[in-house]
């Protein structure tokens, strides 16, 4: 038994046909089919389960493909970590990024950009539920998100602390002269509120904050995009509630940014990445650059 002797069952695997997998793997399919013959000899098991041109992996199959794309993750992170001499000046970044967390890359990135020009970028956005469960599955390698988020699996750097503030239609006129409202005037206001895809996130603790004063927010719309929330206000829909670095973005336009008078709603982000797991060294370059940053 070989690792290519497994990349095979694995290719296999995945695609459910010997065809396909030869294919993938730009090999011809009678030695496909061959050296998976000699895999299940040595093991002493049936791997598959032929119906017609369709593979389906026996119980003893799915066992060894679990355990295989296990051990497969780690050889390729202990490869990365060996090859990774060049201290990190080479290769791809892959960041995760709520959206309202994005004020914090553009100047950074360039910044990382003129030091290390070989390593490119990979962005994904998403919500902080979103991110985390990427991270988890090591499809990205550091994220930008905001809290409460459960910390056990993560390692982080923590983010500045920033209020949240009310955003309003700009055709709703200037009745905030003073460029505030407060939870009282918000809760009789039709209200958009972010909300993660699963989990307790900040809809829950802005939700607290009319609570514990009182009020109960008539909520119209809940989304987890706030580009999107913004887009809805800024047609006249309602009113909305989110950090205040997101207005560092130049294009949200026809929308009014308020102080909240009577309640200092706090938001919280971090940087997470995985415990446990290699981190690239292009990635703790680039958290070097954010730990200064905050010094």
């Amino acid at each position: 038994m070989d690792l290519r002797q497994l990349r095979y069952f694995l290719t296999i695997a995945k695609e459910g046909q010997i065809t396909k997998a030869a294919k993938v793997l730009h090999m011809a399919q009678p030695p496909l089919s061959q050296s998976l013959k000699l895999l299940e000899e040595e093991l002493g098991v049936v791997l598959f389960e032929r119906n017609g041109r369709k593979m389906e992996m026996t119980k003893a199959g799915k066992i060894l493909y679990t355990r295989m794309q296990s051990i497969f993750a780690e050889l390729e992170e202990t490869i990365a970590e060996v090859r990774d001499t060049e201290l990190g000046v080479k290769g791809t970044l892959a960041i995760g990024c709520a959206k309202t967390c994005f004020s914090y890359l553009p100047e950074r990135l360039k910044q990382f950009h003129e030091t290390y020009p070989n390593v490119s970028f990979e962005l994904r956005e998403g919500d902080t539920y979103m991110l985390s469960e990427q991270l988890k599955n090591k499809e990205i390698d550091i994220a930008f998100v905001r809290l409460p988020l459960r910390m056990d699996s993560f390692s982080s750097i923590p983010l500045p602390d920033e209020r949240y503030v009310a955003v309003v239609p700009g055709s709703w006129g200037d009745d905030w002269k003073n460029e505030s409202i407060s939870l009282e005037e918000l809760a009789r206001l039709p209200l958009m509120l972010l909300h993660r895809i699963q989990g307790f996130g900040q809809f829950e603790v802005i939700l607290e904050a009319f609570r514990e004063r009182g009020y109960e927010p008539n909520i119209i719309c809940e989304c987890p995009d706030v580009d999107m929330l913004l887009g809805l206000v800024s047609e006249g829909l309602g009113v909305s509630i989110v950090p205040e670095s997101t207005f560092l973005k130049p294009f949200y336009r026809n929308v009014t940014i308020l102080s909240i008078s009577d309640a200092t709603i706090m938001s919280k982000a971090s940087i997470i990445w995985l415990k446990g797991r290699y981190l690239p060294q292009s990635a703790r370059n680039f958290l070097s650059l954010f730990s200064s940053s905050f010094e």
